[in-house]
């Protein structure tokens, strides 16, 4: 496991990791050391065949505060081509975060602005406090949400998404469900359970059978039927049927009994 200095990466002896972002005095803004340092920490989350899922949680306060001011006015004082690099690194995190392998949760309280916003729409899922607040806050300081747009985007809609680039409007937790970007929201009392809860629903499932349905719905896309994606759904559930987990969960079904990949639940249950 890597040593970082801006994130903590946990894994949870029941099969998940937890992606912490670690910079609680600065509301975990973003620099270039955390953005290279998410890079790397998701290299290691890919590798690990052990991993069912992984949250991104914010240690302290807040989920995250976008880009911190310090990275900022660094930035102002590059030319085109560095800033360019930058922006390349930041779309290598969005993109592989998109991309990874496990199912994504994002968990979110307090404020998550700006780049924030890329990260939580890169996930599959996310989950937060009805009184965390959402902003897409670059055109305030004479920016653009650029290398986050596409993933903004395919969260919450072009609509949406044009509206709150535009307008820089503060949103809440509950707002953001209504959009999609949340796919439920809580009291922040009330958070911690229903985030095991959570924890528990996705302990349920067929770590193969969620990697597979991950790639489904992104070959998937909006749903265009072509003879192309019929082909690609008929072989992906004939190559599940006959796999071990496949195999295993069709008996485990059958025999009216837990599956093998839920041993930790069969047992007392947790106080």
């Amino acid at each position: 496991m890597s040593d970082f200095k801006t994130l903590e990466l946990h894994t949870d002896p029941r099969g998940f990791a937890t992606l912490w972002l670690n910079r609680p005095d600065k509301n975990n803004a973003f620099d270039a050391q955390m953005i290279r340092e998410l890079i790397l920490a998701l290299d290691e989350v890919q590798t690990d065949a052990s991993l069912r899922f992984m949250l991104i949680r914010g240690r302290g306060r807040h989920f995250s505060a976008g880009a911190d001011l310090a990275w900022m006015q660094q930035s102002a004082q590059l030319d085109y081509n560095a800033n360019l690099g930058d922006a390349r690194e930041l779309a290598e995190l969005m993109y592989n975060l998109a991309k990874l392998k496990i199912p994504t949760l994002a968990v979110v309280q307090g404020a998550a602005f700006g780049g924030a916003l890329g990260l939580i729409s890169c996930c599959d899922m996310a989950i937060g406090t009805d009184d965390a607040q959402f902003c897409l806050s670059e055109v305030r300081i004479g920016l653009a949400p650029a290398v986050i747009s596409p993933f903004v985007v395919q969260a919450i809609g072009e609509r949406a998404a044009r509206r709150y680039a535009l307008t820089a409007e503060r949103f809440s937790g509950v707002r953001a469900r209504e959009i999609g970007l949340l796919a439920e929201c809580y009291p922040a009392a009330a958070f911690e359970q229903h985030i095991e809860q959570w924890i528990d629903t996705l302990l349920l499932n067929s770590p193969q059978a969620m990697r597979a349905s991950k790639d489904l719905m992104r070959e998937v896309g909006n749903g265009t039927l072509t003879p192309a994606l019929r082909r690609y759904c008929e072989n992906a559930i004939a190559r599940i049927r006959v796999s071990p987990e496949g195999q295993e969960g069709l008996r485990a079904f059958l025999e009216k009994r837990p599956p093998a990949w839920q041993p930790e639940l069969n047992k007392e249950p947790r106080p």
